[in-house]
């Protein structure tokens, strides 16, 4: 696929979150990424740790003009962001593709908003499990890794975008470790677009959020860290506890965690986790929050 065609489509974006925000301190109040022209109106898909926060918005063009925006909706879900040009962008949207129809070996390219590419292929169509209480049934892997992936275009070789790069993350083959990125498919965004871009979000209630920053090791859940502020640290729950079971269910894995958290209710509903620490077993109470709820919104940010 021609570079000189995807590269009008593609954004610099930066944003400027202040500094009493939520997520302030984890992703810090100046971010910097790419976004994706995906329709004629100024319409702009990135991700959404981007846009998170943020008060202000500017995305740069190709030939360097500047134009301010505005973060539209973030989906907790997904990890999808929106931003809508407040200035016109005369830019050509991005074609949407299908993520369920790529496969591993295609060939791809990964460029952002700077007009850096790399051309690379798929490697892996996985579930990835995030430490921020986050779930992807089948994510996309792609190498070699780009290195401004955050909000970038994976597309496919029909110069259709297939997905919006998220994450480097390192891969070990034959003894040797080299980098790849962490995309979210496209094909999640195309059912909640629209409510998406009418109200913020999407009709779904939200889902139970503890603030507790998990990893998984051999099998085990642990707690890497909790949100300060968050429900897990007002209940006490501390880094190094083990997170045997959810209710009355064994936990198996971060994946069968998160699972087993969102399919027992809505936002706001008691959490009984046992817990292993130092060698004993406590239990802990939480009472679950609406992320969103904690967040700042700008003033233009549609709201239910």
């Amino acid at each position: 696929m021609p570079k000189s065609s995807i590269r009008p489509s593609l954004v610099a974006l930066r944003a400027r979150v202040p500094d009493d925000a939520f997520t302030a301190g984890v992703l810090g109040t100046e971010r910097e990424g790419s976004g994706v022209v995906i329709n004629s109106d100024g319409l702009v898909l990135t991700i959404g740790y981007l846009i998170t926060e943020a008060d202000e918005v500017w995305l740069t063009r190709h030939d360097g003009r500047v134009v301010p925006a505005h973060p539209l909706a973030y989906d907790q879900e997904t990890g999808f962001g929106l931003v809508k040009a407040l200035g016109r962008l005369d830019l050509p949207a991005m074609p949407l593709g299908s993520s369920s129809e790529a496969a591993v070996g295609d060939r791809i390219t990964f460029a952002d908003g700077a007009g850096r590419f790399v051309e690379g292929a798929i490697v892996a169509r996985q579930e990835f499990a995030g430490y921020w209480e986050y779930l992807l049934e089948e994510a996309i892997f792609t190498a070699p890794a780009h290195p401004s992936w955050g909000g970038a275009a994976v597309v496919g070789e029909d110069g259709r975008l297939i997905g919006i790069g998220s994450l480097r993350l390192e891969m070990m083959e034959d003894g040797e470790t080299s980098g790849i990125n962490m995309s979210v498919p496209i094909d999640l965004l195309k059912p909640i677009l629209d409510d998406l871009v009418r109200r913020g979000r999407t009709p779904a209630p939200p889902r139970p959020w503890l603030g507790a920053y998990s990893a998984e090791r051999n099998g085990t859940v642990v707690v890497l860290s909790v949100a300060e502020g968050g429900p897990a640290e007002e209940a006490g729950l501390r880094q190094g506890d083990v997170i045997a079971e959810l209710r009355d269910k064994e936990v198996h894995g971060l994946a069968d965690f998160y699972r087993t958290l969102w399919s027992s209710g809505p936002a706001g509903i008691e959490v009984p986790l046992r817990v292993v620490r130092d060698g004993r077993e406590n239990w802990v109470r939480i009472r679950s929050a609406d992320r969103d709820a904690l967040l700042r919104h700008g003033p233009n940010a549609p709201r239910n």
